[in-house]
């Protein structure tokens, strides 16, 4: 059961109605998270502007950090949400389920798994090793910035739901 309601665009701010608008427009629809975001006439617009910031990672990259940020922290919302966008990128059922269990037969996205994971588990408290093996793999200092700012995204997004259990509106995410 949900711990607070999911705001109508009726019941926001007109700046929000805005944004419902070109989500409307863009997605298809306004996801629910989003729209709980919207219960704050600034942290809609606040988190979207962050969310869409320029990164040095791939489409592809991005959605591999989600995922795994949102398995770490058993965000069943997001990780539905991150399975289909990771579809939409792409990846395959086997890939994705394989990022969620913290691994890929990938080298260089198997490194980002890992450090994505140990940041998110330890609170950026990581072993020397695994930052050693991500810039072995290609990743550079650019890219351990913009991973914690990733990680940082979908940690907020994450723990909204789990303390909101809002309705998912995404096709559920296979249990591992």
């Amino acid at each position: 059961m949900s711990l607070v309601n999911i705001p109508t665009k009726e019941e926001v701010s007109a700046s929000n109605q805005d944004i419902f608008d070109q989500l409307e427009k863009a997605l298809g629809f306004v996801p629910n998270l989003y729209a709980t975001m919207a219960h704050s006439t600034n942290g809609l617009k606040r988190y979207l502007d962050f969310q869409n910031a320029k990164t040095s990672f791939s489409n592809r990259e991005k959605e591999i950090i989600n995922i795994v940020v949102s398995q770490v922290n058993n965000c069943k919302y997001c990780q539905s949400a991150h399975t289909v966008i990771g579809k939409l990128n792409g990846f395959n059922d086997e890939e994705i389920l394989a990022f969620r269990k913290l691994t890929s037969d990938n080298k260089k996205y198997d490194s980002l798994v890992k450090l994505t994971a140990s940041i998110t588990e330890t609170k950026g408290y990581v072993a020397e090793a695994l930052v050693s093996e991500f810039y072995a793999n290609g990743y550079t200092k650019e890219n351990l910035v913009d991973l914690i700012l990733q990680v940082s995204d979908k940690t907020a997004m994450n723990f909204l739901h789990n303390l909101t259990q809002i309705e998912i509106d995404f096709p559920l995410a296979p249990e591992l």
